[in-house]
């Protein structure tokens, strides 16, 4: 079998950046198998379109450019925010959950600290990055009922949001702290 619509398929991985550098891997001590019901948008896009096809023991390495992986930089994402609005210490390369007036959360990565304000990033770590995967297909089998309809449930309760010239939201309202963690870069 092919991985196709509804099929299920689980996939060890190692993911590199453009530049050869290992982000993450499957193999890792920490690391676990991609394992996911295709056609519903579990992976980033790019990669699941060209997983599609394979079969049980394929390797194969897929390039999948940045704009079909976690998107384009984008500039106007990187924005100043005053140490006091924050809660708590920070460091580069943490993540803070931010909150709007309106209850919309956001992730942002802490990129600089300058003596009254903070240099936070709203894009995720891996935006613009071509992303290179070195994969090998374990099994692929149709997937259960049980597992579409989990599959078609998590696909309906994320709402995708693209910044950009349409976008409704105002990325310099003031936002509050919610919490923080380091950056999972899977």
């Amino acid at each position: 079998m092919k991985i196709e619509a509804n099929s299920y398929a689980l996939v060890d991985y190692e993911l590199l950046s453009d530049a050869g550098e290992s982000l993450d891997d499957s193999a890792a001590e920490d690391g676990k198998p991609i394992r996911y019901v295709h056609g519903y948008g579990m992976l980033v896009p790019g990669l699941e379109g060209r997983l599609a096809g394979l079969g049980a023991g394929d390797k194969k390495e897929l390039l999948v450019p940045a704009a079909e992986a976690y998107g384009e930089h984008d500039d106007e994402l990187v924005y100043e925010l005053e140490r006091s609005e924050i809660d708590g210490d920070v460091e580069e390369g943490d993540e803070i959950v931010l909150e709007a007036d309106d209850g919309e959360q956001r992730v942002v990565y802490v990129v600089e600290l300058l003596d009254d304000v903070i240099v936070v990033d709203g894009n995720h770590p891996l935006a613009g990055v071509d992303l290179r995967y070195r994969v090998h297909v374990r099994e692929v089998r149709e997937a259960t009922l049980d597992e579409i309809a989990r599959a078609a449930s998590d696909l309906e309760s994320v709402e995708p949001h693209v910044h950009g010239a349409d976008c409704a939201h105002d990325h310099e309202a003031p936002l509050m702290s919610l919490g923080r963690k380091k950056p999972d870069l899977s």
